[in-house]
């Protein structure tokens, strides 16, 4: 095919799944990507969950996000993803998009892949006659209205780019599956979210034909991608490895991460010595840490929120490095170094974010 005046040989597989269960439905991209090597095609994937769930970001507590209760009575499972971003609710409205590259034919940088990846799908969106943009760092919106958001994540050798097609949303079952400090919060959450949230239904009266949809989706990758799609199905190493992750991500231990730590804010254990919890709000997601603090140094930290890493490790190697920090040191200029020197892309969010955080949880020794 020609892309831009140019012959491109590139093949995109493209792997339509329909509906399959809620495990799977985020298995398949972490299967494919954890088998991928650099001499590999390019794979899209498109599938939806034939039930409805809850999946939780990379770097999220769910203890301290998700109201498990209502979702355990509501019968809704509760997963954790290998890709940032917030607690979200899934079901078959939603049409998902899971683009799996080896690392040396993608972009580098986190904010360089959201708007290479994010070109067909605002294209897609703009042919339906939704006049969907990019709004910085990774949410799509119309109008001032989110219609979707988008992440990335790097598994094994291969980077990921994951999004989907809001058909339409269940404001209501959101609200409830998130933990808040109160039901007036909630109210509150509910309207904001029936304000701020669009979709496909709201913005043309109906939900376009899924064959249709898809077929405008593929010819607008081709274009903006410069690859030539070409349906196929999964191989059988593929297969293995998606069977083993959706074994995985159902695994408690994958959920609640159990080295995490978990204190009550503010809690004084002996004299300089103290359990603290804070919070910031970055360009880039909610930062939460947990901050075990003594003589105004960091003893123990844990770093969790909706933002995005990159490797996602990394956030964890961050806390580890910190250990020692005088907190009334300045700290920005301290952070940055180790951020740079483990090689962390954290789009968004700064040494100075995570500064501010940390300030948030301190308590000054008596």
């Amino acid at each position: 095919m020609f892309c831009g005046g140019l012959f491109v040989a590139e093949t995109l597989r493209v792997l339509d799944l329909g509906r399959v269960s809620a495990p799977r439905s985020q298995a398949l991209f972490h299967g494919i990507a954890s088998v991928m090597r650099a001499g590999d095609d390019p794979v899209l994937t498109l599938v939806s969950p034939e039930r409805p769930y809850v999946c939780i970001g990379m770097h999220q507590d769910v203890v301290a996000e998700v109201d498990e209760a209502y979702c355990r009575d509501a019968g809704l499972p509760v997963l954790r993803r290998h890709v940032g971003g917030g607690a979200v609710y899934l079901d078959h409205n939603q049409l998902f998009f899971h683009f799996i590259y080896p690392v040396n034919k993608a972009p580098r940088r986190v904010t360089d892949l959201y708007a290479h990846f994010v070109a067909p799908v605002l294209a897609t969106y703009q042919a339906l006659g939704i006049a969907a943009r990019l709004r910085p760092i990774n949410d799509i919106h119309v109008n001032d209205r989110k219609i979707g958001g988008t992440g990335a994540a790097q598994i094994g050798d291969a980077t990921i780019f994951v999004g989907s097609f809001m058909l339409d949303f269940d404001v209501e079952t959101m609200a409830r599956c998130l933990k808040v400090p109160s039901e007036k919060f909630r109210d509150k959450l509910r309207g904001t979210l029936q304000d701020y949230i669009t979709t496909m239904r709201r913005e043309l009266g109906a939900i376009p034909p899924r064959d249709e949809l898809v077929a405008r989706f593929l010819g607008d990758v081709a274009e903006h991608l410069c690859v030539e799609p070409r349906h196929d199905d999964l191989r059988a190493d593929e297969t293995r490895a998606v069977d083993e992750w959706e074994r995985q991500l159902q695994e408690p231990d994958w959920l609640y991460q159990p080295n995490r730590r978990r204190f009550t804010e503010g809690v004084k254990i002996t004299g300089g010595v103290h359990l603290s919890e804070g919070m910031h709000k970055a360009r880039g997601g909610l930062l939460r840490v947990r901050l075990l603090s003594q003589n105004e140094r960091i003893v123990d930290l844990d770093i969790s929120g909706d933002f995005t890493c990159i490797p996602a490790s990394g956030i964890a190697a961050l806390a580890q490095a910190l250990s020692g920090l005088d907190l009334s040191s300045d700290m920005p200029s301290q952070i940055a170094q180790h951020m740079t020197v483990l090689g962390l892309d954290m789009p968004g969010v700064d040494a100075e974010d995570i500064a501010t955080a940390l300030r948030s949880a301190y308590k000054p020794a008596d």
